[in-house]
């Protein structure tokens, strides 16, 4: 059993990962801005290395899953002081203290970091291939590994990078600024209009079968490494695909939907190579996205109900 922190533990990903650890009999506490009561929970804002030392302090912990960031490249835009503060300061406070401390760390970057590459995109695309990154979201996320390359080189500390690429599922509350199944759905259900953007192609993970595979690093941890982590490479669907299936779902049709060419400053297609994945962390997907939108549609129904 281990000792493990999730910093934004209450957020997407963060609440489907910590029942998953637990459930493997780890002690896990979580971190986050918001208040709560519950147990083995601390507010904290990483940003903040007070709050941050604090914790570390009075809590020691042999893994930590640095998940806290600010998401989305127009929430990026919009808010940009926010998403450099969380993703790249908060990153360097964590980083810090794991130097004095030396707790194993599991860094949450992102595939956006691939940014406008075309090709299949392998973990060794980054050290081959010089990229331009689309927009601040990603930049973070990238400044971020650099980050813990650089302390790793300079201090030897020990962490697993991973990339997640498009989970979606229960616990992934509604915002404008949320990925693009929360969204459609929100919208579907409300009856309201939405905007279809041709071109893009994605491959979309069930957050259980993603968090299966990042519980997993505890056992395989392997440090300097990095993962792309989503479902399978042949379950790469375009958005219409997405959209089609929510509203059939739901028996509607698309009349309240317009289509428009590919959105800017975004990648058209990602194709994705998760064989280090399955090689290293038996990543082994098994809810594929006509399985998972109806289960996706059914919390939101009691998460978030419709007035």
């Amino acid at each position: 059993m281990a000792r493990v922190l999730v910093t934004g533990g209450a957020g997407f990903i963060g609440s489907n990962l910590v029942p998953e650890l637990r459930g493997r009999g780890h002690e896990v506490w979580v971190c986050d801005k918001g208040h709560s009561g519950a147990e083995n929970y601390v507010r904290c804002d990483v940003s903040e290395f007070r709050q941050l030392e604090r914790l570390l302090e009075s809590q020691r912990f042999d893994y930590v899953y640095h998940l806290a960031a600010e998401y989305g490249r127009w929430n990026g835009e919009d808010y940009y002081e926010n998403l450099w503060r969380t993703n790249v300061i908060g990153t360097k406070n964590i980083i810090r203290l794991q130097e004095k401390q030396k707790f194993r760390m599991i860094f949450f970057s992102s595939a956006e970091v691939y940014g406008d590459y075309e090709g299949v995109m392998s973990e060794d695309v980054m050290e081959k291939v010089p990229l331009k990154q689309m927009n601040d979201y990603a930049m973070t996320k990238w400044v971020g590994e650099m980050q813990v390359l650089n302390s790793a080189a300079m201090f030897g500390t020990e962490t697993v990078r991973v990339r997640p690429v498009n989970a979606y599922g229960p616990h992934e509350h509604y915002s404008p600024y949320r990925g693009v199944i929360p969204v459609l759905i929100h919208k579907a259900l409300r009856r309201q209009p939405y905007t279809v953007y041709l071109g893009h192609r994605r491959i979309f993970d069930y957050v259980e079968d993603t968090c299966r595979t990042f519980a997993n690093i505890l056992d395989n941890f392997i440090p300097g490494e990095v993962y792309n982590v989503g479902g399978k490479e042949e379950w790469e669907h375009d958005i219409k695909y997405i959209s089609d299936l929510i509203l059939n779902c739901l028996g509607m049709d698309d009349s309240r939907v317009t289509y428009k060419e590919a959105e800017p400053f975004t990648t058209k297609t990602k194709h994705m190579d998760f064989s280090k994945a399955r090689r290293d962390l038996k990543h082994a997907p098994r809810v594929p996205i006509e399985e998972g939108i109806p289960k996706t549609i059914e919390w939101t129904r009691r998460a978030d109900p419709v007035q």
